[in-house]
């Protein structure tokens, strides 16, 4: 190669390491740039909130109760109407042989009221049932509610997080090719000189 050769070649590798060198402050602060938002990524990555949704859940079925109120009031109702039977035929009959009779209607009041009172034990044992299934959905809606709404937070953070990680890499690759490229220059400065001393006559 002669002196014309090797000087070119000298000159190309002086420009090529300027013009790595050049845009070097930019390309470290949008390293410093991509590092911190890396960080802050990962660190809102790794606290995600990943607790127990149903540790503070309430067992509903634990307020069920066993509905007493249908007993006492067949037992009351049952000992008034043969306390009222008993009075108006002792009061009539003067407490003689009537008293069978007096027996015979109060057992047939007993089990009137026992019917009537069934029906009141079952309306107020499924109104019981349906708010405790009602308690029950809707805390089930609750939790899939939260549940739902953490997804699509760490969604969120999971893609900032990659996005992060992406440019924290783009910009380590620049700064790597940069220094790659100011070597390169300099080995073929360093080449070219040799070459040019070569070529002198």
């Amino acid at each position: 190669m002669g002196l014309f050769g090797a000087a070119a070649k000298g000159v190309n590798g002086t420009i090529k390491v300027g013009a790595a060198l050049m845009g070097a402050g930019k390309r470290r602060d949008e390293e410093r740039a991509a590092q911190l938002e890396h960080n802050q990524s990962k660190m809102a990555y790794a606290n995600q909130d990943t607790s127990n949704l149903y540790k503070n859940a309430e067992n509903v079925m634990e307020d069920l109760t066993v509905n007493t109120k249908q007993a006492e009031f067949v037992t009351s109702a049952q000992n008034q109407s043969i306390a009222n039977t008993m009075g108006s035929m002792s009061a009539a009959a003067g407490g003689s042989g009537v008293a069978g009779l007096a027996q015979a209607m109060a057992n047939q009041q007993a089990t009137n009221i026992q019917k009537g009172s069934v029906s009141i034990g079952n309306q107020e044992s499924a109104n019981q049932t349906a708010a405790i299934g009602g308690a029950q959905t809707l805390q089930d809606n609750k939790i899939a509610w939260e549940q739902a709404s953490r997804d699509a937070k760490g969604e969120i953070i999971e893609t900032q997080f990659g996005m992060a990680q992406q440019r924290l890499g783009a910009a380590k690759q620049a700064k790597a090719d940069a220094k790659q490229a100011v070597m390169d220059g300099v080995t073929q400065t360093v080449n070219a000189g040799g070459e040019f001393v070569d070529a002198m006559p």
